[in-house]
């Protein structure tokens, strides 16, 4: 199982490469199916894979100007105090065992892969749905789109803090829809508030898990393969031409792990 989920990492960097979002939503499931690794351990595992990757994903960017750094303040900081404040002190208070309903016993695990699957399915639908365009230069930029995006960026920042899922997904929408931000420009700066984002929960948690090292580097370094390789593949391939069939295979993913920790 562990090739197969070597493999997957390739995907998940080819994903961040290609659109800019949407492949750390499957590392958690990678980890925990096909590693076999613990719930709660593949949060902390994936915050750093997908950190180091984003990181990596964003230099191409950031070197052809693409990254509005005004953008990842905004949008960022509440980020990086939510996920800092969620992985510190609300994860920790989950207990073991949530409820039990006739006779099923939703645990801390089970909980995160539910909360997990609904992610997954939201974002299928993003990715599904007719894109927004990212012709806007920013120039209705006011104080009130900021509030709506610092706000949603609390949201990821939470999200990401449960789960270790860089949210972008959800922070290029609002990137582009709110603040109107070019699509590429949105791109490189989602990479850039991910990896700010991962890594920041990655090491704030650190702690309190131990961490295989050498396991964990290794599916990074696989993982950073495939974001070049997406990298180099979005230089001839449209990625938003591809991102509704990676849409449809993230809600089957997400269907799938409902289906497995509930009915079976």
């Amino acid at each position: 199982m562990e090739i197969i989920g070597y493999a997957a990492a390739v995907l998940i960097g080819v994903s961040l490469g290609l659109i800019g979002g949407g492949g750390s939503i499957l590392t958690v499931p990678v980890l925990v199916y096909l590693f076999g690794i613990d719930t709660l351990l593949a949060t902390e595992y994936s915050l750093f894979i997908v950190g180091v990757s984003s990181a990596v994903g964003s230099v191409s960017y950031f070197k052809k100007g693409l990254v509005d750094f005004k953008m990842v303040l905004i949008f960022g900081l509440p980020s990086i105090i939510s996920i800092f404040l969620t992985r510190m002190y609300l994860l920790p208070l989950i207990p073991e065992e949530l409820l039990i309903v006739k006779g099923f016993t939703v645990t801390k695990n089970i909980f995160l892969l539910l909360i997990f699957a609904t992610l997954m399915i939201l974002a299928s639908y993003k990715m599904i749905k007719r894109p927004a365009t990212g012709d806007a230069d920013g120039s209705d930029f006011n104080r009130n789109k900021a509030l709506l995006a610092a706000g949603e960026g609390i949201i990821v920042g939470v999200l990401t803090g449960l789960v270790g899922a860089g949210g972008g997904f959800m922070i290029i929408p609002a990137l582009v829809n709110l603040l109107k931000v070019p699509v590429k420009t949105a791109i490189g700066t989602s990479l850039v508030i991910i990896s700010l984002n991962s890594l920041i929960g990655f090491f704030s948690s650190i702690n309190t898990v131990k961490i295989e090292w050498k396991l964990l580097t290794s599916i990074a370094a696989i993982a950073i393969i495939g974001i070049i390789i997406g990298s180099q593949i979005s230089k001839k391939i449209d990625g938003k031409k591809l991102k509704p069939a990676f849409g449809w295979f993230i809600l089957v993913m997400g269907i799938y792990i409902i289906t497995r920790e509930i009915f079976l």
